[in-house]
């Protein structure tokens, strides 16, 4: 069920709350400018650096043997990433040798969802509606539910425990005869489960203290409450056969006999086993989940899963400066350095074009987030005056569509401006390209918008001059005088 907020907000505060954004929207500007500026002299840096790094590489034909012909330079090579390492995860007491072992937990809760809208009223109030609605679902930390609010979803929330997302690295990795640095051991991504083997003790004190916050807060559960299983039937003792009817069967019967015996056997000794282990009611293990809950397929609020996954040996590509027995960044003229490991084999090429691809990428998505925060912030510097006529809406809505426009345009030709300068510094032709396209820009609303402005408003004037024929009464009634029919 959803829970509605209104809040009002005067016209005084209103206005006051835009005069203060006035501030906020100068710093953002200044914040924006210098994230376009940065941007461009990274974006510069990084492709001379790959550049550079494309005609230095050189082939790293056999990992598995240190090359002193090849320290200091940039290499690329594909070996096997291993280690020897054995980590252990201290918590739980289990552990693999493996590159990394992590860890990510996740709590079952109540989650607040909110959804605002806006609506201007005449005199300049403003009238905000919040709809809160809530779900359960699996979310990274505990939900403090104390602060929702609807009253009916508050202290909603629990957590059978509270365990910590964590990782840990191996610091001995190999990559053929050499050994990787801890920058490059942390890009592998060969992800695989982890095998729980928690120990008996440790599984059952956690099954105690999560019984105990659960009975704390859902109460004490009696055994008809709890999750039943039904009895498996146990398979039906064969007796051994014997010796003396053994004697008189052919051999290809007494190996059916062998046969079923055995399967027999090993059912009576796996049914043993399950009888002997331990089940527990509020801690369960399955694959590399370890679960805090009574039914794993049914969660309740509180419940809780651990999923353990290690690093596992995989082959893997580095371009980096070959450094004795190891491996450091290649440093460019320019200062910007580079060293990066990817999975399976690469080429030198392949590595470069990629490295050269995000770059691209990522200038253009820093571009456009710079762009939007400029235009963000020059409407929180002139906002102040579509909320000054907000005692009419109409003309306030107006008036903002006008300044949007206006603060849209004048925030896409100081950005190109801004990249322009920056660009000179370093590819002047490019850089005049966008100084002339922002001045275009300037040129088209500056000129031409005040030139379209000027003919909408004679437009407006002259129809506002033109006078205004009134029809003759007797066409207003819809007959013709005699008078008229004469004078025709």
């Amino acid at each position: 069920m959803a829970y509605t907020e209104t809040k009002t907000t005067g016209y005084g505060t209103r206005v006051g709350n835009s005069f203060k954004s006035i501030g906020t929207g100068f710093i953002l500007f200044c914040a924006a400018t210098a994230l376009l500026w940065w941007n461009e002299g990274r974006a510069v840096k990084t492709a001379k650096m790959l550049e550079e790094a494309g005609s230095a590489w050189v082939e790293m034909p056999n990992p598995a043997k240190i090359d002193q012909s090849l320290d200091g330079e940039l290499v690329c090579g594909t070996a096997l990433a291993t280690t020897e390492d054995s980590l252990i995860d201290k918590d739980f007491g289990i552990g693999a040798k493996a590159i990394a072992i992590k860890r990510h937990v996740e709590y079952y809760q109540w989650v607040e969802h909110a959804e605002s809208k806006s609506e201007d009223k005449l005199g300049g109030k403003e009238v905000t509606t919040t709809t809160y609605t809530y779900s359960q679902q699996w979310v990274s930390s505990p939900v403090q539910s104390s602060q929702f609010k609807d009253a009916a979803y508050q202290n909603k929330n629990t957590v059978l425990a509270t365990v910590e997302d964590a990782e840990q690295y191996a610091e001995n990795v190999t990559f053929g005869a050499y050994k990787l640095p801890e920058s490059l051991i942390h890009s592998i991504s060969s992800k695989e489960a982890m095998e729980l083997a928690i120990a008996d003790d440790l599984l059952k004190q956690l099954d105690k203290n999560a019984q105990t916050a659960y009975e704390r807060f859902y109460g004490v559960q009696n055994k008809n409450q709890q999750p039943t299983q039904q009895p498996t039937q146990q398979p039906t003792q064969q007796p051994a056969i014997p010796d003396s009817v053994r004697a008189l069967m052919s051999d290809s019967a007494k190996a059916v006999a062998d046969s079923l015996q055995a399967v027999n056997d090993s059912i009576n000794k796996a049914m043993a086993n399950a009888q002997n282990k331990k089940d527990y009611d509020y801690i369960h293990v399955a694959g590399n989940v370890l679960y805090y809950g009574r039914v794993p397929g049914s969660p309740q609020v509180g419940d809780v899963r651990v999923t353990f996954e290690m690093i596992v040996p995989a082959k893997v590509t580095v371009m980096a400066v070959a450094d004795g027995d190891s491996f450091k960044p290649f440093k460019a003229k320019n200062g910007k350095r580079f060293e990066t490991l990817v999975m399976g084999k690469k080429s030198g090429d392949e590595i470069i074009e990629s490295a050269q691809d995000a770059n691209s990428m990522w200038t253009w998505i820093l571009r456009i987030v710079g762009i939007m925060l400029v235009i963000s912030a020059l409407k929180m510097i002139f906002g102040f005056l579509s909320m000054i006529l907000k005692v009419v809406p109409f003309l306030a809505s107006i008036m903002g569509f006008g300044i949007g426009i206006i603060c849209t345009v004048i925030g896409v030709a100081w950005s190109l401006i801004v990249i322009a300068i920056a660009w000179i510094f370093y590819r002047p032709v490019l850089g005049i390209i966008l100084l002339v396209l922002a001045g275009f820009l300037v040129w088209v609303f500056a000129f031409k918008g005040k030139d379209k402005l000027k003919e909408l408003a004679a437009k407006a004037k002259e129809k506002s001059a033109a006078p205004q024929t009134a029809p003759a009464p007797a066409e207003q009634n819809g007959t013709v005088s005699s008078s008229d029919n004469i004078g025709a």
